[in-house]
């Protein structure tokens, strides 16, 4: 190819730009000053159509815009708060006594009087649910939230040292891991005399953390590879700065997502150990008590068991659907 047919190539191709509307001369006065100029300068009215005009968000504003995106996620949030509110109120403000037994008023069915209808001692069941719900949330949150400070502090010396540090401490959880959970509360329970809320929740305490543990040492493990964390250990800060400052922030968004998930298997795993005579014991009254205490008549008083087994499958479901919902608006993967 010439040299001459090159230049009518690059002309045609300039004639087409300029005949279409990549190129607006809207500044005529420079145009005239600089004859040999291609284009000119966009006027203000154009740079204004050009600015980006969305609204920032920050990491927290952005997930909980997706999060109300998910309709179920918000459904499981708010029975969530619903029946945390119940709990707290209910018990307080009833007309009925949540030990007190009245004789002339036993296995009554579901009515205007009594919602949830009566036990074989005469106590309305509704004022009963709603305080055993105190039990087996309490036990669920505080549990969880000594297995989320265990976990991430055993998960994140773990993943961050490595080597024969994580071989170690591995192998230990892999042992916890192996020991059911049952053996731990009846050595509990043999230990303490008494107290049945603090023997759940010491078990729970001793075997849940291991979950969190691992998705922390996860999470550590392919972050530490990072190229800031590189840049941290450059300019001399210490291994405890970076695994509180710079490690485990990034990792919150799974933290959060995992311990989310845990809440619903400590409720179920509580109402379990309650169920058989393992957790919290009478008079007080978990989800698990109360089930255990209606199994005897289910064939005649059905409404008893079917009320407490409800109020499990529900809060269970509506923790997991907040899970997930949480899980979709905080993961990057998933966020897009």
């Amino acid at each position: 190819m010439t040299y001459k047919n090159i230049e009518v190539d690059f002309a045609n191709f300039r004639e087409e730009i300029f005949s279409s509307k990549a190129v607006k001369y809207t500044n005529t006065e420079i145009k005239d000053e600089n004859p040999e100029l291609d284009f000119t300068f966009a006027s203000e009215n154009e740079k204004v159509k050009e600015e980006i005009t969305r609204k920032s968000f920050t990491f927290a504003e952005d997930a909980w815009r997706k999060l109300k995106q998910n309709k179920l996620s918000i459904a499981g949030l708010v029975f969530i708060i619903l029946i945390t509110t119940l709990a707290v109120v209910v018990p307080i403000f009833s007309k009925y006594s949540i030990f007190e037994t009245n004789l002339s008023m036993t296995n009554r069915f579901p009515s205007a009087a009594h919602w949830f209808g009566t036990d074989q001692l005469g106590r309305d069941i509704f004022v009963r649910v709603m305080y055993g719900a105190r039990y087996s949330l309490a036990i669920a949150f505080i549990a969880s939230f000594l297995n989320l400070i265990i976990g991430i502090l055993y998960g994140g010396v773990s993943g961050y040292f490595g080597g024969r540090v994580d071989t170690f401490m591995m192998r230990v959880v892999d042992i916890i891991y192996s020991i059911p959970m049952t053996i731990y509360v009846i050595l509990i329970m043999v230990t303490f005399e008494k107290g049945g809320f603090l023997n759940i929740v010491l078990a729970l305490a001793l075997s849940y953390w291991i979950g969190m543990a691992r998705i922390v040492r996860g999470e550590i493990l392919q972050l530490k590879q990072q190229e800031y964390i590189l840049a941290a250990r450059t300019l001399g800060a210490s291994n405890r700065r970076i695994l509180f400052k710079h490690l485990l922030p990034n990792s919150m968004s799974s933290i959060i997502v995992t311990l989310t998930l845990q809440i619903p298997s400590a409720i179920f795993t509580e109402a379990f150990l309650s169920f058989i005579g393992l957790g919290i014991t009478p008079p007080a009254a978990s989800w698990g008590t109360l089930a255990n205490d209606a199994l005897g008549g289910f064939r005649l008083y059905p409404y008893q068991l079917v009320f407490p087994t409800l109020a499990i499958c529900l809060t269970i479901l509506a923790f997991n659907l907040l899970g997930d919902g949480l899980r979709d608006a905080l993961d990057p993967k998933v966020r897009g």
